[in-house]
Parts: structure tokens; sequence; C-alpha cells
């Protein structure tokens, strides 16, 4: 049992100084300062005085076992390293395949999950790739969600895209009726992870199913919605009418996350439809591959820079995205009760300690020490 004491912790109606006991993998108390006396019991005690704690970061778009071969096999991108995740403040990824389904299969992604979980963070996968018809584990997408325990939704299910299938929205919604009764069936949130293009047609591809058919709008998330203004144009009045908005972080040629964000909240827009991923370790188009630490450098410029009040900023990556993916509150809060994923920040906002399930996996801004074979 470890007690963190004298620390502002973040809530949705605001921080508050208090003493957090973790015990195992949950968070056990939240006491106002003082109230847990547990000498003689507790392993350890951290002061804590002067910082800030927020839920871990929940990464919903991450390609784990790396993306790429779109400029031929020497630009295939390695699997991600445990390290880069938790240096980024990262406790959860969710894990897909992209335009590569080929060399890439849902197997070695399972694997990977298991394998970072085995390293001490939470992850999930979206069955599928860019193309219609998906991949599958079991041959079923339904099946897969009912299951495949690591199988939250499909994704990432490409639309407007040079790269992807042109589904129509009849296919789009043939697809998405399964995943809608596979999370029903397995009590999972059955999401359509979607990969929106810089093509034509942009979000008219899911307007479109959702006026035709009979599905929920709020399984459909589709990302990389600040690629470009006239994309961020049609974002905001999708989540105007009630749509959820993913934003990439680390966006340099079209809207900037923290600049994307700002035009959202100073519009008036449902900020508890706004999330943000990093789709890292995804091949950038001129080579290379995305970093995951973009994540967090966007959430700090949000606040440092942007003024964006930090418990809103930090809802975008933790509660946000736990509601989406129906793992809240076991994730995305600090809650008695919930996962001991914590993220331990300074006056700055700099990573200072992290707790994955209740494990300490950085301490002041270095690893704290390693399980992995790699180190």
């Amino acid at each position: 049992m470890t007690l963190l004491k004298n620390i502002n912790c973040s809530f949705p109606q605001g921080e508050r100084l208090s003493d957090m006991l973790i015990c195992g993998d949950k968070i056990a108390k939240i006491r106002p300062c003082g109230e847990i006396e547990m000498q003689g019991i507790v392993d350890e005690v951290v002061d804590c005085e002067g910082k800030r704690a927020f839920p871990g970061i929940i990464d919903q778009h991450v390609h784990i076992t790396g993306g790429g071969g779109e400029q031929g096999f020497s630009s295939r991108v390695s699997r991600i390293d445990i390290r880069d995740i938790l240096k980024s403040g990262v406790t959860t990824v969710c894990g897909l395949l992209g335009a590569d389904g080929v060399t890439r299969n849902l197997t070695d992604l399972y694997a990977t999950a298991k394998s970072l979980e085995a390293e001490g963070i939470t992850a999930f996968i979206y069955s599928g790739s860019y193309a219609m018809p998906p991949l599958t584990i079991t041959e079923s997408i339904t099946k897969d969600l009912v299951l495949i325990d690591k199988v939250i939704g499909a994704g990432e299910i490409a639309i407007s895209d040079h790269r992807s299938s042109q589904p129509s929205p009849q296919e789009l919604a043939k697809l998405a009726s399964q995943v809608h009764l596979g999370g029903m069936l397995s009590g999972k949130a059955g999401v359509m992870h979607i990969h929106v293009g810089d093509g034509k047609g942009g979000l008219k591809p899911i307007i479109d199913t959702v006026k035709q058919y009979d599905l929920p709008v709020n399984m459909f998330v589709p990302t990389h919605l600040n690629r470009s203004p006239e994309l961020f144009g049609e974002a905001m009045e999708f989540c105007r009418a009630g749509g959820n908005t993913d934003f990439t972080a680390g966006e340099t040629v079209g809207v900037p996350v923290p600049k994307a964000v700002k035009k959202f909240y100073d519009s008036g827009l449902p900020m508890a439809n706004v999330t943000v991923s990093s789709d890292a370790n995804g091949s950038i188009p001129g080579g290379g591959a995305s970093k995951i630490q973009v994540i967090y450098d966007d959430i700090w410029h949000m606040i440092m820079e942007e003024g964006l009040p930090p418990n809103l900023v930090f809802s975008f990556v933790t509660e946000n995205v736990a509601k989406r993916l129906k793992l809240y509150p076991k994730k995305g809060a600090l809650k008695e009760g919930s996962d001991a994923d914590i993220l331990i920040v300074d006056k700055n906002y700099n990573v200072d300690k992290l707790y994955c399930m209740g494990i300490l996996k950085i301490d002041g801004g270095r690893l704290a020490y390693s399980n992995s074979a790699r180190d």
C-alpha cells in the first residue's frame, strides 16, 4: 500500500487537496489531508506537496505493432517501445492496424497488447484495418467483440482516402450493425473508430450512414479531424450535432490540437464530445513515424500557452475517452475503486510520477525501474 499525501487531485468539479491511498492496483481511499491514518500498515508514504494528480492518459489510437510500408518494405515501422509510452504519461493504449492489413495481422496485434500489459500498462485493440470487409480473428466482427477479451470495436476503418476501400453508407452501416450488436452482447463499447482522410468526402460517409440507418451517432469515433481547415470546419458542425470528434496530436499541416481545441471551447461546443489521440507509430507520408510524446506535448501547450483549464484539457485524454470506450470509472477517473492509474505533474505540468495499476513506473520524470527485456 502507498499513501500519497498533500496532493491536488483533479475531479470533474475541480481540484481538491487530498491524501490518496493506493491498495494493490486500486485507489482505495481519497480523503482530506490527514484523515487517512495507516501508520504501521502502509508500505510507503509519498509527500506530493505542490504537485497535481490526474488520471493516467488513455491513448485510443496507437499502432502498437508499427505502421507503414507505404514507401516499400524499408519504411515499415517497428513495434512501439513501452518506455516511450510511459514517459508520455500514458497508462492505457488501444492498438490498431492501418493501411497495411497484409503484412500486419490481428493475432500479432493481440499478442503485442498482451505483451504491453505484461510490461505494466493496460491495452485493448480494434478488429479491422483500413479496408473493408474488415480483418477479424474469428471471421466475425461480432464474435471478436464477444469472445476476444481485448477487442473493443472496429478500426481504423478508412473513409475519404485514396487508400480506403471507398465504403458506401450501406457497407458502413452493415459493419456498424455488427459492431453495435457485439458491443451489446459483450458489454463493451462497440465503437467504430474511423480514419478520415483528406479526400473529397470528408465526414459525409458517416453523416449519410447515421441519417439513413438506425445506428447511434455516438458509436462512431472519427479521427484526424484536424488534418485540414476544411475537415476541421466539418468537425465543428458534427460536434454541434452531437457527434464525437477525435483530434490527432502533433498535427503541423492542418490545425494543431491546441488551436483546434481552443476554437471549439470559444465556440461553446460540447467539450465532452472531444478527445485527443496520438496516432503513435503510424507512418508519416514523407517518411518516419509519429511519436506518442506528441499527446503530452499538446496537453502542455493547451494549458501553458492557450490558457485552457487543466481539468478540461486532461478530460480529452482521460474521462472523455474512458466514457467513449465504456471504461469509466474504472479508467479515466480518480475515484475510490478506480484503477490506480495516476499521473502526477509538477507546478509547470511536467510529468513527475506515473503509477500504472498501482506500480510506480516514472519517478522524478525518469523510469522508476525496468521490467522490459529491451532495457
